[in-house]
């Protein structure tokens, strides 16, 4: 039973976020897994193995983060708004996985330095930026 002078709300785990951390052990998995076959079995070509890498490194980041990004996404919202959508919070770890893949690929091909990381991260978090104050803003409508 709630007390009606206590300001804090009670926050459970939404339902929608025990699928998405199920999801991830899967995604985890799967990526860790497949990158590790991938890596002890073949030997590195221009082909299909470097794409099957991408898609694993990918894997393996977003379903790594997914809990990270989840805690952070509760941690950091005020207790008088709702925590984040599971959606949001898949969409924010598949945002940091690809930005990891793409550094990858940028230094196979000896493109990646500091600036052009940065510069890359902050399209990115600007994009994640703009994208959650449109969905707060309509929330609120």
């Amino acid at each position: 039973m709630t007390n009606p002078h206590d300001n804090k709300p009670r926050r459970g785990m939404p339902s929608d976020h025990a699928g998405v951390l199920l999801s991830a052990v899967a995604l985890m998995a799967a990526g860790w897994l497949g990158l590790a076959a991938l890596v002890l079995t073949t030997t590195p070509r221009i082909g299909a193995e470097l794409w099957l890498f991408f898609l694993l490194l990918h894997f393996a980041v977003t379903g790594t983060l997914i809990p990270i990004v989840r805690y952070l996404n509760v941690r950091f919202t005020p207790a008088n708004q709702p925590v984040p959508m599971g959606g949001v919070i898949v969409r924010q770890s598949v945002w940091i996985g690809l930005i990891v893949v793409i550094c990858a690929w940028l230094q196979i091909q000896r493109g990646l330095s500091a600036p052009v990381a940065f510069f890359l991260i902050l399209v990115f978090v600007v994009l994640e930026v703009f994208l959650r104050s449109r969905e707060l803003a309509a929330d609120t409508e």
